[in-house]
């Protein structure tokens, strides 16, 4: 008898939808959805352009649509997400464990609450860090509740250091702690630069945009949004531009969202070496990351999951030290480099201290992506989540998970 396990999710991610399919493997999986993300909503969401995924994120699992009662639905607010009948699916739904990612939502506290009402031990996972922008006052409102709520759930399924830390100082004893990191799918995006390569779809990206082949290419992918501060990328790309003699550096901005038209006029003086290429739906990014030399990631973050995807295709990062996953992904002139968030001349610096380390040792780098790559796995999260359902488990029914392969 293999464990059964509850999943509730806001809406399908497709980040996490290749796990599920590999739990499906493992154990008796079921998720539930308590919103049905609309192209518009991800337009709404920062994207900046309607679009569905391009890659399945309903294959290969059990899943099942919850009615969301709210009269607005939506991910914006604690009360878009609202489904009331957890409370009956958990009762009688004989799960071992449930998780829940995330408790911003109305939906989230019912499935917690259900839990506890039940005895069906509660598992969560969310990418939350201390050193957010949070105003102290909204940072002390939150401390009494969430210390009351965090440490009562059963286990935590903690992505990273800083995530820890954050769990810890809320009060979670670290028995109920189980490291289940923050990963993409690996074997795709390494699969699929690779062959780009082969191909030379790669080559071909950097001619279509009369990038030379030989030149240097930083590569932004995110939501052009403040937060993420892609005109800090700019303007430090600006400053090599201007104070070097003739660099063979370009730019590549991925994404859209309500900043793009200001960073074009921004990047307006070296539009020849600075190229917006729109949003890129998944089975392109890969192409992308192989056509470039390094991801500078400049904002803020909760993790990061662009330096994973970036790591998996043989490609280092430039990262904000506000980004959650600096401290997990990045070792200094090993895995990339790090830079005080909104600190454009040390981001500059960074850019250029990398171009130099590729310049002289390609392959010191690219051992050390391979060694985040095994860690930050789907592997690794199933083996953590394995640890913490035989933790939170101990005397019910139910068996430890087959081996992660």
């Amino acid at each position: 008898m293999t464990y059964r396990l509850g999943v509730l999710v806001s809406h399908p991610i497709q980040y996490l939808s290749p796990w599920f399919r590999h739990l499906a493997n493992k154990l008796d999986l079921e998720v539930f959805y308590a919103h049905r993300q609309s192209a518009r909503g991800q337009a709404e969401a920062g994207f900046g352009v309607e679009f569905d995924w391009d890659v399945p994120l309903l294959e290969g699992y059990s899943y099942r649509w919850l009615t969301n009662v709210a009269r607005q639905h939506g991910l914006r607010s604690f009360g878009g997400c609202d489904t009331p009948e957890i409370y009956d699916i958990i009762q009688h739904g004989r799960f071992d464990a449930f998780l829940v990612f995330g408790w911003n939502r109305k939906s989230s506290i019912q499935a917690i609450l259900a839990c506890k009402r039940t005895g069906t031990p509660v598992l969560m996972r969310g990418d939350s860090q201390l050193n957010s922008t949070r105003s102290p006052l909204k940072s002390a409102a939150k401390f009494i509740p969430y210390r009351l709520l965090l440490p009562r759930l059963d286990g935590h399924l903690y992505v990273g250091k800083r995530n820890k830390e954050y769990l810890q100082h809320y009060g979670v004893r670290e028995d109920r702690l189980f490291f289940v990191p923050h990963f993409v799918d690996n074997d795709y995006f390494a699969r699929s630069a690779k062959r780009s390569e082969v191909s030379s779809d790669s080559l071909r990206i950097r001619d279509e945009l009369g990038i030379p082949r030989d030149a240097f290419v930083f590569i932004y992918a995110g939501k052009m949004i403040p937060e993420k501060r892609p005109q800090d990328f700019i303007q430090a790309l600006s400053k090599i531009l201007y104070t070097q003699t003739s660099p063979n550096i370009h730019a590549l901005l991925i994404g859209d969202g309500p900043m793009r038209s200001f960073l074009e006029k921004l990047a307006k003086p070296h539009s020849d070496r600075i190229h917006f290429v729109g949003f890129q739906n998944q089975t392109r990014l890969p192409l992308f990351y192989q056509a470039s030399d390094a991801l500078i990631l400049p904002g803020q973050e909760t993790w990061g999951l662009v330096v994973n995807e970036a790591a998996a295709c043989g490609i280092p990062s430039v990262v904000s030290d506000a980004a959650g996953c600096a401290t997990d992904l990045i070792e200094e002139g090993v895995t990339g480099y790090t830079f005080p968030m909104g600190d454009v001349n040390a981001l500059a610096g960074s850019l250029s201290v990398l171009m130099q380390a590729l310049a002289s040792d390609r392959s010191a780098l690219y051992g050390g992506l391979k060694r985040v790559v095994s860690l930050y796995s789907i592997e690794k999260a199933t083996k953590g989540l394995a640890q913490a359902l035989q933790g939170v488990t101990e005397g019910r029914a139910g068996t430890l998970l087959k081996a992660a392969r």
